[in-house]
């Protein structure tokens, strides 16, 4: 899953602009720009709440740059630009490119260089500025960000991650592995179970798991437990957007091709492959050792709802055309209906533990039941 998605000259995401109507999906905020409204207005009501005078804001995982790019918009509108800086994580040349397109007047690349006494350190390997001055710089991994206050964002990142995939049968728990047809004359692949348990098994399956299929995806937890150790020793907080579930799910891999469903052992690296969430998986390595608080997940819908997504609808509305008013509409629906992106989308916010009798005392926004709970 990794190869076909990131390899550096045939991945799915390095190689092609694979977001919006000529890709093969398409995201909450290429949609309708309330979605990133939205999350601007939350990320600023949680900033105030905490008195920092300026932030890093770090999006992983950007696509074509459209969420941050509605989030830098309303900043502009509230005079904040000049409190903040952009750290934007992307592995891929492509979408960098377009990402810099869109949002810099001005954008070079850069050869990053490191130290051993990790001064004068360059991790980033592209740089750029914003027409109101805001600064934006580019790294290939999360571990590349410097290590200071922050607000992570991640947008549809997780369910992009490889997964390990097991079944269970008679004889203990078998992995899922990909094998070549023989047989066949043209290249063709096939899932088999392994003949023993794989060392996967032995170290992803818990003694407790009662599903019969289950879905591991090591590298969410090796990003989440770095954010979450940012988080704690450097202060900020993190909103997690994304489909999923709360280890209720078992066979969620599939893939999409021009937006539709696809098989995803059918031409690798032509179709967009995923796999659902498990966000008790991220809540887990968070609230580790106390270093984090969590609050969700809530559905998409009731966290969009909950920061006035209505008002902001009916404002924009009053001076739309007639066109204009039936695309609003239509995307409107598609990020908040129940049976579109409304419930299938989960969100989760995490804070470092330090701030919880603060968080009692200013609850977050969007997640009020969550905060009623944990006061």
């Amino acid at each position: 899953m990794k190869e076909i998605l990131i390899h550096p000259t045939a991945g799915y995401y390095t190689t092609r602009d694979v977001f919006g109507q000529r890709g093969d999906f398409t995201t909450s905020p290429e949609i309708s720009q309330l979605f990133g409204e939205m999350i601007a207005i939350w990320i600023i009501s949680e900033w105030r709440k905490i008195s920092r005078d300026s932030i890093q804001l770090v999006e992983l995982g950007p696509g074509r740059g459209t969420l941050i790019s509605d989030i830098l918009r309303v900043l502009k509108r509230l005079n904040l630009s000049k409190k903040i800086s952009v750290y934007l994580v992307e592995v891929s040349p492509i979408l960098s490119a377009i990402q810099a397109e869109k949002l810099c007047t001005e954008s070079r690349d850069v050869e990053p260089r490191i130290n051993k006494e990790q001064k004068n350190s360059i991790t980033h390997y592209k740089e750029g500025v914003t027409k109101e001055g805001v600064k934006i710089y580019w790294y290939h991994s999360i571990n590349d960000v410097p290590r200071k206050f922050s607000i992570f964002v991640a947008q549809e990142f997780f369910d992009a991650l490889p997964i390990h995939k097991f079944q269970k049968t008679e004889k203990g728990w078998r992995e899922v592995l990909i094998d070549i047809v023989q047989e066949s004359k043209e290249e063709k692949f096939r899932y088999v179970l392994s003949q023993a348990p794989t060392a996967a098994c032995k170290v992803y399956i818990s003694p407790d798991e009662k599903r019969d299929h289950v879905e591991i995806s090591p590298q969410s937890s090796v990003i989440m437990d770095h954010m979450s150790q940012l988080l704690w020793e450097h202060g900020g907080f993190a909103l997690i957007i994304d489909y999923g579930h709360e280890r209720e799910k078992t066979d969620t891999f599939r893939a999409f091709c021009q937006h539709k469903l696809h098989d995803p052992l059918l031409n690798p690296g032509t179709a967009d492959l995923t796999a659902d969430v498990d966000f008790l998986l991220l809540k887990e390595i968070a609230e580790k050792d106390d270093r984090l608080i969590v609050f969700g997940p809530v559905t998409q819908r009731k966290f969009l709802k909950s920061l006035g997504i209505d008002l902001r609808l009916k404002i924009i509305l009053q001076n739309a055309t007639n066109t204009q008013k039936e695309q609003i509409e239509s995307g409107y629906r598609m990020i908040t209906d129940e049976d579109k992106m409304g419930n299938c989308f989960k969100v989760l916010s995490v804070f470092p533990f330090v701030l919880k009798s603060h968080l009692k005392k200013w609850p977050v926004t969007g997640f009020e039941d969550e905060n009623k709970t944990k006061s």
